[in-house]
């Protein structure tokens, strides 16, 4: 019912693939896709994508 609601979230820490540093996301990283720290991940929304 609740949804969730009022709990913390479980975070775990990885290496940015973009700087390198720490990153905390809200999922536990299984290596197969990169994980990127806020400001990364800031930048890699709001840069074109040329693929």
């Amino acid at each position: 019912m609740g949804g969730g609601a009022g709990r913390q979230r479980e975070m775990f820490t990885a290496t940015c693939n973009g700087c390198g540093g720490v990153a905390e996301v809200p999922f536990n990283p299984r290596g197969d896709k990169p994980v990127y720290c806020r400001d990364c991940f800031q930048s890699q929304r709001s840069a074109p994508s040329y693929r």
